[in-house]
């Protein structure tokens, strides 16, 4: 199985249930603070390349879910600025194996990309925090 580097928010509910998943799937795990992390544009790039950068947002951020910021409106170069800044506007985890990286939990995505214990996932979606119900959640 997979050695993944798992960048968290500390206390986070959805990163526990994401770390129990993994765990269960036979990985290991290297936990690192999301908050921390000497974060630069071109470091988190290198993350947020299979999917558009809007995406690589947390929707559960209060600036997101009140539209005082809205992703598909900046520019690159804005974005990136705003989460070096402020890494709680970053989508969780970040996952890193070898030089391959994720940025978000999207089961089917994790799945491809390292394997998972299927069975381990349950009924809820472990992308997002439990106590917390996004825009998307909603409609």
């Amino acid at each position: 199985m997979a050695h993944i580097i798992f960048w968290e928010k500390p206390g986070c509910q959805g990163n526990r249930r994401q770390k129990e998943i993994l765990i269960a799937s036979g990985h290991q795990l290297e936990v690192r603070d999301l908050l921390i992390e000497p974060w630069t544009p071109e470091v988190l790039t290198r993350f947020f390349t299979e999917q558009p950068l809007a995406h690589c947002f947390n929707p559960t951020h209060p600036r997101i879910k009140s539209a005082e910021l809205i992703p598909t409106e900046m520019s690159r170069e804005d974005a990136l600025k705003l989460m070096v800044a402020d890494p709680l506007l970053i989508v969780r985890p970040l996952m890193q194996v070898g030089n391959q990286r994720l940025a978000g939990f999207d089961v089917k995505q994790v799945h491809n990309w390292v394997g998972l214990a299927l069975a381990s996932v349950g009924e809820r979606d472990p992308k997002h925090c439990p106590c917390v119900t996004t825009v998307a959640d909603q409609s």
